[in-house]
């Protein structure tokens, strides 16, 4: 026993080993800060091994039993750091890359079964006629009732060129329709822009690799549509993404070499400041700088940009850095307070760990971690004030800081992920459930708050204080910036 145990040491001590040569910590880490292995603990964990292997009801597969460890020792470090299983690390590729073979449809959970949020236009979904609200039942033979959201849209997607079948079930259609349809390349728009009047509107969905090139096409055609006078930003509902298409983004009505965000960790290589440059925005030094090409006057029109719970990570990062350069009005309400910084390390067998290596800073130095950011103006999504919104504050074993450093918030309950996520977290195909009205209509309090101030100067009402302390009352007018 006792020299089967000792086997299992020596193997798990090569499998760490192997481990911090994979991830090359030895040039991560400084020479002072590594320590021997906690052989005891590793010993322990043989133990439990070697007691599973021989105990457990049925038998265990040790690449199971490895992978799961190794998840659970990293998920309980905070709630963003994760081992990513080869497909899971797929996955969050497609995510910021923007494409994946598929339906084109967002879709949300209700009620066990899967719900339209909306077809994206000129894809298939959208081509079948599915609709805003059909409820899908069964995918090819198999009911959703009772299957994650995440299983469901695994189902949908596939090779472009394949079949699926979809039975759907929609208001006011006696019977469940069924549609086959044939997945397609997905081109994901993560920018969405209209106009009201002179008054342009740019919504963006998530910071994936293409983010800043089409954000510099969307306000190039709005430009050639007409004058503009002032310009919303609604990052609403944006989980974030990458951090080069959010200083890409930041970029775009910031002065050229303006400090967008800073970075701090223990490693030499997590400290650094990220500035409105080519080399921090693209993605490498042969990729066109899409800024070149856009209209200046978008980097001193008066703007407002749109935040609420769901603007989480490099939502934060642009809206903390137009507010601290006095660039934008921030409207809506305070933010989800995701400012960790997530690196990916590539594994040898296809796998990925996705650690928490530094945390967020505005340009003045504010942490974003746990706190957000305050809007200048609060204003609720209803008269009767906003749903209740998870953030990261709630989240359990969230980072903290105090003033003896970064702390873990104490275990307790914790009602579930929010809205505010990681690079990749969400994608056409895989959403929250649709706010109660059609973001930038006329329904839209906090879009038609941001209208009357670009328009008139007037402050949203109920009276709301901003950060300087200064209260400002329903009727009053404010420069514009």
């Amino acid at each position: 026993m006792r020299r089967w145990i000792s086997r299992i040491s020596l193997l798990v001590v090569g499998i760490v080993g192997g481990a911090l040569l994979t991830f090359n910590f030895s040039a991560l880490a400084e020479r002072n800060a590594t320590s021997a292995l906690p052989l005891e603990d590793l010993r322990a964990f043989a133990e439990v091994y070697d007691a599973v292997k021989k105990a457990y009801v049925e038998p265990v597969e040790d690449q199971k039993l490895i992978s799961e460890a190794i998840r659970g020792m990293v998920s309980g470090l905070d709630p963003h750091s994760a081992y990513l299983d080869p497909e899971e690390y797929q996955e969050l590729q497609v995510g910021t890359q923007g494409e994946f073979g598929g339906l084109g449809i967002e879709v949300g959970m209700e009620d066990g079964f899967v719900k339209v949020v909306s077809p994206i236009e000129d894809t298939p979904a959208f081509r079948a006629g599915i609709k805003t609200g059909d409820l899908i039942v069964k995918i090819d033979e198999t009911p959703v009732k009772g299957m994650s959201l995440r299983d469901a849209v695994k189902r949908m997607r596939g090779k472009p060129g394949t079949k699926v079948t979809l039975t759907i079930v929609r208001e006011q259609v006696d019977k469940p329709i069924v549609l086959t349809i044939t997945r397609e390349v997905i081109t994901v728009r993560s920018v969405r822009s209209t106009r009201d009047d002179t008054i342009a509107y740019v919504r963006i969905t998530q910071f994936q690799e293409n983010t800043g090139p089409m954000l510099v096409e969307h306000l190039s055609k709005l430009r050639q549509e007409g004058a503009v006078d002032g310009l919303i930003l609604d990052l609403r509902n944006d989980p974030g993404g990458l951090l080069n298409a959010a200083i890409g983004v930041s970029g775009a009505f910031l002065p050229e070499d303006a400090v967008v965000v800073r970075t701090e960790g223990r490693l030499p290589d997590s400290r650094r400041e990220y500035r409105v440059r080519p080399s921090d925005y693209l993605r490498g030094p042969r990729e066109r700088d899409y800024l070149a090409s856009l209209p200046t006057e978008y980097r001193t029109l008066p703007m407002v940009v749109l935040i609420n719970a769901g603007s989480a990570s490099a939502s934060e990062i642009v809206a903390g850095a137009l507010q601290d350069h006095g660039r934008a009005k921030i409207f809506g309400t305070r933010s989800f307070g995701k400012g960790s910084v997530q690196t990916i390390l590539p594994l040898n067998n296809g796998a990925a760990l996705k650690l928490t290596t530094a945390l967020y800073y505005t340009p003045n130095g504010r942490s974003i971690q746990a706190k957000g950011i305050e809007p200048d103006f609060v204003v609720e999504e209803t008269e009767n004030g906003s749903v209740r919104a998870l953030r990261e504050a709630d989240l359990q074993q969230h980072l903290e800081l105090d003033r003896d450093g970064v702390r873990r918030a104490p275990a307790g309950r914790s009602e579930g992920v929010g809205t505010g996520a990681d690079e990749g977290s969400t994608s056409p195909e895989e959403s929250s459930l649709p706010p109660r009205f059609e973001f930038g209509s006329s329904e839209d309090r906090q879009y038609q708050a941001a209208l009357k101030w670009l328009r008139e100067g007037v402050v949203p009402a109920p009276v709301s204080a901003e950060p300087s302390g200064a209260v400002s009352k329903q009727g009053e007018k404010a420069p514009l910036k």
